[in-house]
């Protein structure tokens, strides 16, 4: 579906700025349909900052090249504290709990659109914008949806699925109708210096570096059996938190006498009791399949998804949608909600409120269903909202 820009007619917007090619385009777009734009240049880390896997010097660098290429006026603003409170602080616990948490969900909900977003305010701006690929409109009922980009390949909206309505009100996104291919081409033909710049890959504040590596030095290892569908022990663990489900590489056991056909491991299962990792062979072993799994901090969009009816599901970013449907849990039906009030027809119909538990049924089994990722919901290229997966069954 074909997608515009709102004009801006003059008004005032905040762009996040982050020095990578997607961004700075959504600026340039957002310039030619007549708001007046300014950047914002977001630190959100300071451990480890100038290391050769995530300096942010750089990114400032380019992000300025671009705002005097564009000329629009750049800003900088540190939230490496608020990041730390309300972002780390929960990855680290997920971790230790034995999940594998997705922080890049919870930094969209807390940092680019909460306290980026009350920034961009207090400046004066009506809007704020970024470089994501998602859209949102006015749905029939009023409220604001979140829709899917228009690049398969690229699309976001499984990460922006904790916004509420009073965040995607407020949200422009430049990028919602275009594909990637088109971004590059038009930094090139407006002669952005960034317009062939990698795109960033993994968690913002890790970067590209050994993922164990970083996690050893906030979190304890701690060392115990590791053993196979059978129970009989393999090898050991470093630690239960170093380890998702689904892992192949890493795991330390390939070469074994017992696995001469070099079928592959893979991480299956955690028993947090017993400090046990439980891995099995082959990649459609079924301890790695499931058709039903139970989730837990629920949050809605708009409407809750009518219970039993069959929806899009995702349980990881590359995924296809699979076709499940949800259900409140059985033990929970009709509990209180958490969510982050927005206006008050919001409220009136329930818009962002969230069921703290929910169930969760595929038509087909689903492989390597992890505790701590996210499963996002789709009514064809609406995003209706997600849950954090509690465990598999």
């Amino acid at each position: 579906m074909k997608r515009t820009l709102p004009d801006g007619e003059g008004r005032q917007i905040v762009v996040g700025l982050s020095g990578g090619v997607d961004s700075a385009v959504s600026a340039w777009l957002l310039k030619e349909v007549g708001w007046q734009v300014t950047g914002l240049f977001m630190k959100n880390w300071e451990d480890d900052d100038d290391s050769e896997y995530c300096s942010s010097r750089q990114d400032w660098l380019d992000a300025a090249s671009v705002a005097d290429v564009i000329s629009i006026d750049l800003e900088a603003v540190n939230f490496a504290a608020d990041y730390r409170e309300r972002v780390f602080s929960l990855f680290l616990q997920a971790y230790e709990a034995g999940f594998t948490p997705n922080p890049d969900i919870l930094c969209n909900a807390e940092i680019k659109f909460k306290a980026f977003l009350d920034h961009a305010l207090a400046l004066g701006a009506e809007r704020i914008a970024t470089g994501h690929y998602a859209g949102n409109r006015i749905g029939p009922d009023g409220l604001v949806q979140l829709l899917r980009g228009a690049d398969a390949n690229k699309d976001q909206s499984y990460f922006l699925h904790r916004l509420n309505q009073y965040q995607l009100s407020r949200a422009v996104f430049p990028l919602a109708g275009i594909t990637k291919p088109e971004v590059r081409e038009i930094a090139a033909r407006i002669g952005l210096p960034n317009a062939t710049k990698k795109d960033s890959t993994g968690i913002c504040f890790i970067g590209e570096r050994p993922f164990r590596e970083f996690l050893s030095r906030y979190l304890p290892t701690k060392p115990g059996p590791m053993v196979d569908d059978r129970g009989v022990q393999v090898g050991e663990h470093v630690g239960l938190s170093f380890y998702t489900l689904g892992q192949r590489k890493g795991i330390g056991i390939g070469g074994r006498r017992d696995n001469a056909d070099g079928t592959p491991w893979f991480v299956a299962g955690k028993d947090l009791a017993s400090n046990t990792l439980i891995v099995v062979r082959g990649h459609d072993h079924p301890l790695l399949l499931t058709q039903r799994l139970a989730a837990r901090d629920v949050h809605w969009i708009g409407a809750a998804p009518e219970p039993g009816r069959p929806y899009g599901v995702k349980c990881r970013y590359r995924q296809q949608d699979a076709e499940g449907w949800v259900q409140p849990s059985s033990s929970e039906e009709g509990a209180a909600t958490d969510a982050t009030p927005a206006d008050a027809s919001a409220t009136a119909t329930g818009a962002g409120k969230a069921t703290s538990r929910i169930e969760v049924g595929f038509a087909q089994p689903q492989w390597a269903v992890t505790p701590g990722q996210s499963v996002v919901f789709y009514d064809g290229e609406v995003c209706l909202g997600g849950a954090i997966i509690d465990r598999q069954g």
